[in-house]
């Protein structure tokens, strides 16, 4: 059985919290909304260039699948850049680069 130093210990403790600061970024909701509304305003934005005049007159001359496609792409775009200019706050603790200068002090 090993027995563990201080440095050791703080050194596991650093890297769980980068690793934590890394997951919360990588699964932060405003990606994963962002990323699916980007999909689907794309996917239905095609579904209305490619709209026949049947469907435009079953929705009363308003083509719905554009307009609804437009709004689902500029709302996933808004989150990404939100995600892009206001991210996620490394958790009370951890600072950018702190796995470094940890094993930097030994």
């Amino acid at each position: 059985m090993s027995e563990y130093s201080d440095k050791d210990v703080q050194r596991e403790v650093t890297e769980l919290q980068g690793k934590s600061a890394t997951a919360a970024r990588l699964f932060d909701i405003r990606r994963i909304i962002g990323g699916l509304f980007v999909v689907y305003g794309v996917i239905v934005t095609i579904a209305g260039f490619t709209a026949s005049d049947a469907d435009i007159d079953k929705a009363e001359g308003v083509n719905i699948n554009l307009w609804t496609g437009l709004g689902m792409l500029l709302l996933g775009l808004f989150f990404l850049a939100w995600l892009k200019l206001r991210p996620a706050a490394p958790p009370p603790g951890v600072e950018p680069g702190a796995e470094g200068e940890a094993e930097a002090r030994e």
